[in-house]
């Protein structure tokens, strides 16, 4: 939910890719080994818990934006940079429903029915009265959900990929390399809250990093 929830793995939309060279979208997604799904829109799902299709596609939250942002990150890859990379910016953007933050906030860790959404935007330069730095525009590029629903996933979390924020996900098979990247480094739950400065805190206080975590974490201060 950085999460793909890691940002070589979101996916450009289809219209979007009229804003960027297309050689280099076409480059990073054969790096990431995904394709875009169309898929036909429904309803899309108003309630705090998961919601599926008969098909088994996850219905899009609607009002996710109105949930608890976690973090934002710019550019952030678990990968080294490789050919073929687009050369324009992202923004990756994090939210939880509000029933799984503050279940967080108690246990240090997620409860089940947990949804994280993964928002990617493109970062702009020139516009307004700005001089520097980057700012985030208001197309979004890529989205994501990773969902804790232990009744119907048998390693509990699962990856939905969305051709928009309003379509429906489709299911991100499990041998994806973001499942096992998120069971090796996640700090909490296979997430990855080492990025989430408001809960790393309180999963530190509440003794629930993973030990993959904090074997990372001493590695990196005897490398200083």
């Amino acid at each position: 939910m950085q999460p793909s929830f890691v940002a070589s793995e979101v996916r450009m939309f289809p219209n979007a890719r009229i804003a960027v060279a297309a050689a280099s979208i076409a480059g990073a997604l054969v790096a990431t080994g995904f394709a875009f799904h169309f898929h036909k829109t429904v309803l899309a799902s108003s309630l705090a818990s998961p919601a599926y299709t008969r098909t088994g596609e996850l219905l899009p939250p609607a009002d996710y934006r109105e949930w608890i942002f976690l973090t934002s990150g710019i550019d952030m890859s678990y990968n080294p940079r490789s050919a073929g990379t687009p050369d324009h910016s992202m923004f990756d953007n994090v939210f939880v429903n509000r029933e799984a933050y503050r279940s967080f906030q108690e246990t240090g860790t997620w409860p089940d029915k947990t949804m994280m959404v993964l928002e990617s935007r493109e970062a702009g330069s020139k516009g307004s009265i700005n001089q520097r730095g980057h700012f985030q525009t208001g197309e979004v590029m890529g989205f994501e959900v990773h969902v804790k629903d232990e009744a119907r996933f048998p390693d509990k979390w699962a990856f939905f990929s969305f051709d928009s924020p309003s379509g429906n996900g489709t299911l991100i098979p499990t041998g994806a390399p973001c499942y096992s990247c998120h069971a090796a480094r996640a700090a909490v739950d296979t997430t990855f809250v080492q990025f989430y400065p408001t809960l790393l805190p309180v999963a530190t206080k509440k003794s629930t990093l993973s030990a993959e975590f904090l074997k990372d974490e001493a590695a990196l201060g005897a490398g200083k």
